[in-house]
């Protein structure tokens, strides 16, 4: 029989390759893994079924419904209409006001939908001042993630790595204090007051001035119109295709639909034959068109040799997207969605972590944080954003929000868990968990409201990596990993160790998903810290910040991945600026840990290894 650990480090090393190819969707591997370790019996019922009781994915998915509370009732709008007022125009001072704000709002909840709402808010203002909203967007992630890192619910990896603590001390029988709400507070402080002064000094010298995705289509596509015409009896279209015919004389054209006695056809255009009276929409170039007549009409020129009758006529609207947390599109192709015929709008460039997807545009099979590049009309476009399927960023989101009385109601509730987190009256998940009740209750949001705020991609995917952290744990593995870390340093000093620890952790979370590297350090550092004699406390606290404190490339953190198409980015630019903050917050953590948590050693013991 093949040894259990071996079986974990197979996976292990599966689940890491997966994730990094991207091979099946995060929660899809994780869970896989899950079973997998169940069927091998590496796992039993009982392990399995006990993972489902660890407080941290359900914590996870009361602080969705909470963030969905604030931002259902219009909270974060508020906020975001403070930043459009107290802005201004110029460059420096739209930093500041922007980082503060993203900041303290992540401190208290998940920090995507901060990103989500100040998103098109910032580009609508770059424009309008007439900045680059490539000089802004990157602070704006970045001060979300360092506000994040100011309390245990600012962000998930700090729930999964205390859940995971947790459970790791109750397998060993051994004692173990949770973290309270603040108690991370003092040293992501430090780090937000580093990362704001680094972003308004040097790493605003290494932000980038790129055109937006949008920008550098409309260079290229000019003016671009929706028409209508229909086919009259003796036009050369009828009993041909479209591709022989309309598209062979303008290629750049694109048909959007083909109306027969009042039904879309639905054939594909290279079969679709024409016939007398057929209704044809389509978006031709603006060289296609007469200039306007003094009739202020304009006229298809074609329409004469192709006998065509010219029904309507309007100019494009252009404007890009991005596909949300929440969307409906998300794992679907736009030929499964028939988007043309779904919404009247064209979808021109897709644009996902680095990668112009223009080639068979159909087939390409849509992903949350992907930036799109949209052409319709007002009325297509209009309909487009009621979907709630993209969060459009030419222009601040006009939502339905609710009454200003739920408003305050939804602040309060946050408020009153706050306060009870902050005092330790009841454990964080059941005060989560309450709060998210509560809620409902108010009808601060509605029940389908709150199951469609859950990213339940990324609760499961906690699942499944806390059943491999587990399995990691009872078969040995990740004290054996633990082992050579620590071997592999010899007679370093702890303070070494520790930089070790969350160096390792802050790579991992660059390449792979944070909260999957969480799930996975911690059992690993916990044996270290046994292996040294030591409290276990700061090489968890280390790996928080390492986990949390992902700025390197646009894949580590997803309010990275949100910024990235929109703010016409390329993946060097993530480097160039993320590089020296993440360095220079792995040298202060490395430093002022030991100083913030030395329960059981003196600094110089620290630094040394030496006790007296």
């Amino acid at each position: 029989m093949i040894d259990q650990t071996i079986i974990v480090y197979i996976l292990l090393a599966g689940v890491v390759l997966a994730f990094f190819r991207e091979w099946a969707p995060p929660d899809v591997v994780a869970l896989s893994a899950m079973m997998a370790l169940w069927a091998t019996g590496v796992l039993s019922t009982d392990d399995l079924l006990s993972v489902f009781s660890n407080p941290a994915p359900l914590t996870v998915a009361a602080m969705f419904v909470l963030s969905a509370g604030l931002e259902r009732t219009g909270c974060i709008d508020v906020i975001g209409g403070l930043f459009s007022r107290v802005a201004g125009n110029t460059e420096m001072r739209v930093l500041i006001v922007m980082m503060i704000l993203a900041a303290v709002l992540s401190a208290f909840v998940n920090n995507t939908p901060i990103v989500v709402v100040f998103l098109p808010i910032v580009v609508a203002l770059s424009r309008q001042s007439d900045l680059k909203a490539s000089r802004l967007l990157i602070p704006l992630s970045f001060a979300s993630i360092l506000g994040g890192t100011c309390t245990l619910t600012g962000t998930s990896t700090n729930l999964i790595i205390d859940g995971a603590a947790q459970d790791v001390f109750a397998s060993r029988s051994e004692p173990f204090q949770p973290f309270t709400m603040f108690e991370v507070s003092k040293l992501g402080l430090i780090y937000a007051a580093i990362g704001f002064v680094y972003m308004l000094t040097l790493g605003r010298k290494l932000l980038p001035a790129r055109e937006s995705l949008q920008e550098v289509v409309a260079d290229r596509k000019k003016r671009h119109f929706l028409t209508q015409v229909m086919v009259e009896e003796s036009s050369p279209l009828v009993g041909k295709t479209l591709i022989e015919t309309l598209i062979k004389e303008f290629p750049e054209a694109r048909i959007l639909e083909v109306r027969r006695r009042g039904t879309v056809m639905t054939d594909p255009l290279d079969k679709l034959v024409i016939e007398a009276r057929d209704r044809i929409r389509l978006t031709v170039h603006g060289a296609s068109f007469e200039d306007f007549k003094m009739t202020g009409g304009l006229q298809f020129p074609a329409q004469r040799h192709l006998q065509v009758s010219e029904m309507e006529t309007q100019q494009l609207k252009l404007m890009e997207g991005v596909i949300g947390p929440q969307s409906s599109l998300a794992g679907k192709t736009l030929r499964e969605l028939r988007f043309r015929q779904r919404y009247g709008v064209l979808i021109l460039a897709v644009h996902r972590k680095g990668v112009d997807l223009r080639k068979r545009l159909e087939q390409v099979r849509l992903r949350v944080g992907d930036t799109l590049v949209l052409e319709g009309t007002v009325d297509g476009m209009n309909r487009l954003g009621r979907a709630h399927d993209f969060l459009i960023m030419d222009e601040p989101p006009k939502r339905d929000v609710k009454s200003p009385a739920k408003r305050w109601i939804a602040a309060f509730i946050v408020l009153g868990f706050v306060i009870g987190a902050s005092l330790g009256s009841a454990p964080i998940s059941g005060l989560a968990l309450l709060a998210a009740v509560a809620m409902l209750a108010t009808r601060c949001l509605e029940p389908k409201e709150a199951y469609g705020a859950v990213q339940w991609t990324i609760v499961f995917m906690i699942f499944g990596m806390l059943a491999l952290g587990k399995a990691m744990e009872s078969s040995g593995g990740a004290q054996q990993i633990a082992n050579l870390i620590e071997s592999g340093f010899g007679n370093a000093s702890p303070i070494i160790i520790l930089g070790v620890v969350y160096l390792l952790s802050s790579i991992m979370t660059e390449l792979i998903s944070n909260n999957a590297v969480a799930a996975l350090l911690t059992p690993i550092v916990i044996g270290i810290a046994a292996n040294l004699g030591m409290d276990a406390r700061p090489f968890i606290v280390a790996i928080m910040f390492g986990c949390s404190a992902s700025f390197a490339t646009p894949i580590g953190y997803q309010t990275n991945t949100y910024v990235y198409g929109a703010g016409g980015y390329r993946f060097a630019d993530f480097p160039k600026v993320g590089v020296p903050l993440n360095l220079i917050l792995w040298i202060a953590a490395t430093l002022l840990i030991p100083l913030l948590w030395n329960a059981d050693l003196s600094y110089g013991e620290w630094l040394t290894g030496i006790r007296p």
